[in-house]
């Protein structure tokens, strides 16, 4: 039998600040006990202190609820300004280290103290998961760690957990004009939280996920360890390779091998409504955007909007936004065989290198301004939206009929739309078992479940989550089944919760096999031989064994 780890009290938690002086690891010497008025902020410095052996104070990377910037450190990577609030659970201690020792010691003092520690890399979790908790618990933001360093002549990069890809991008991008990797669109989102959670972007059907093409990382076990691919063993690399890392330990860096991409690459978007034959559209992008040529990935945005020909009207439109991996010529006199409803011309498409490309899908604007690669840079701090995501899967057409039908159910709620993206290529190669994430053959196409607003009032926001949610009842007929999967990238807590009492393993497998189909009960396997009292947890994190 497994022990399973406690809810923190505040009494257990004071009653282990006295405990420190029994502590005795391989990276330092005994805590200190702290005296009966000590504040857990102050046991907790002094035991970074002595764990780190830092002869310099870290007063400046560890912040308390009393310190004037705990607010805008926190703020600053809050994603979704539902989670921005007055009432919503605010860490005791914010951790913001500037070297991997500072990550060592944060574990093992929270370890001690047996509080809750989340893990923070961008905070893009669209359920706010990395910085709030139900729990006392303490942040650790890894926004300062965040080199990339780039090997052009082997082809790779070590990325650590706390760069953005735009960094990823941009600092390719100073070395190769020929070369990219394969994550995310959005520049902002953090590494540590994108790849551990599998990753994809636009040349996920050339070059699969994210996770499948890291070659080595490094992370911080409950031990306090820093583990590398050789030093944790094959099971937990495969496990942190879209597993989510925060189960598991601290992930510190990823090593990637960087893909190789043509000088001139092309993007377009092309818009119709169902006034302009959008349903005929959809039924053939179902035919043509899994199968294409694999250098071709065509993203499908449908959205409830305003009609421009009959004024006052509700109407779907249908957005074809693409990214193919050479000239205009080419994917244009492909589309027009294969796709011949979308009417692509090449006065629709933008042709430029992969980085324009990269500005490109971030802003479709940015290449008319003159934006410039650095804007990658650009954290875009403090600066969060309102909304809400969910996912499903779709293994099988839908059909004309169905389609008229979701469009009808789409107007009567109201904005709710979905990103449709398609898979296919070289995700129908690679394994269903090869990494955590199981999603591959057999599957068309991913939904996201897309809603976005800016009014505060928790009203509002209910009434946009409902949306969200009623739409993702309607496709019930329509995606996966048994189960019903989901992305673990795109965090959703209605579709289960671990409150992690005696009945964890069976509440994590209500998740579980949504996010990692028959891997789940590997990744399991793993987690309790890796983290058996189960430090390391989120409300949707791997359980151990019961």
């Amino acid at each position: 039998m497994q022990p399973t780890m406690a809810k923190p009290t505040w009494l257990t938690i004071l009653s282990a600040l006295f405990v420190l002086l029994s502590v005795s690891t391989s990276l330092a010497a005994q805590a200190p006990s702290p005296s009966p008025n000590s504040s857990l902020y102050n046991t907790f410095l002094q035991c970074l202190t002595q764990q780190t052996n830092s002869s310099t104070p870290l007063s400046n990377i560890v912040y308390a609820r009393t310190n004037p910037s705990f607010s805008s450190v926190l703020q600053n990577y809050i994603r979704n300004a539902r989670f921005n609030t007055s009432s919503t659970p605010k860490p005791l201690i914010i951790v913001t280290p500037l070297q991997e020792s500072h990550v060592q010691g944060a574990v093992i003092c929270a370890k001690t103290i047996n509080i809750q520690l989340k893990i923070r890399s961008g905070g893009h979790d669209y359920e706010g998961i990395s910085y709030i908790s139900n729990d006392p618990f303490i942040i650790i933001d890894l926004f300062n760690l965040r080199s990339v360093t780039v090997d052009i002549k082997n082809e790779v990069a070590t990325v650590q957990a706390g760069a953005t890809l735009g960094e990823v991008y941009y600092r390719i991008w100073e070395k190769s004009r020929v070369h990219g990797f394969p994550a995310g669109v959005c520049p902002t989102v953090g590494v540590g939280g994108h790849l551990s959670g599998g990753g994809y972007g636009n040349m996920l059907r050339k070059y699969g996920l994210s996770v499948d093409n890291v070659i080595d990382a490094q992370i911080v076990d409950v031990e306090g360890r820093i583990l590398d691919r050789k030093s944790m063993g094959e099971d937990l690399f495969w496990a942190i390779k879209g597993g989510g890392g925060a189960s598991f330990g601290v992930i510190l860096s990823y090593t990637i091998n960087l893909v190789p991409v043509p000088e001139t690459v092309t993007v377009f978007r092309v818009e119709k409504t169902l006034e302009q034959n959008a349903t005929d559209l959809v039924v053939q992008w179902q035919e043509v955007a899994p199968t294409t040529d694999e250098r071709l990935f065509m993203r499908l945005l449908l959205q409830p909007v305003t009609s421009k020909v009959v004024k006052g009207t509700k109407t779907v439109r249908a957005s074809v936004v693409a990214l193919f991996l050479g000239s205009a010529d080419e994917v244009v006199t492909i589309l027009n065989k294969e796709f011949p409803l979308l009417g692509l011309k090449k006065e629709n498409c933008t042709e430029g290198s992969w980085i324009d490309s990269v500005l490109w899908w971030n802003d479709d604007e940015s290449l008319k301004r003159g934006d410039k690669p650095e804007t990658l840079l650009n954290r875009d701090l403090n600066s969060a939206g309102y909304l809400k995501r969910k996912s499903d899967y779709v293994q099988k057409p839908i059909s004309k009929d169905g389609l008229e039908w979701i469009w009808k159910r789409m107007i009567e709620l109201g904005k709710t739309g979905f990103v449709f993206n398609p898979y296919g290529g070289k995700m129908s190669e690679i394994p269903s078992d090869a990494t955590p994430f199981p999603h591959r053959a057999g599957n068309l196409f991913k939904i996201q479940y897309s809603v976005n607003w800016d009014d505060p009032l928790p009203a509002v926001a209910q009434n946009f989550t409902n949306q969200a949610k009623r739409l993702y009842s309607y496709m019930t007929p329509f995606v996966s089944k048994n189960p019903r999967s989901a992305f673990l990238n795109y965090r959703d807590l209605d579709i289960g919760i671990n409150s992690f009492g005696k009945n964890s393993f069976e509440e994590g497998e209500v998740y579980g096999s949504k996010y990692f189909n028959d891997n789940f009960n590997r990744l399991v396997k793993i987690k309790t031989a890796v983290d058996p009292d189960n430090f390391f947890r989120n409300e949707q994190s791997v359980p151990v064994l019961p």
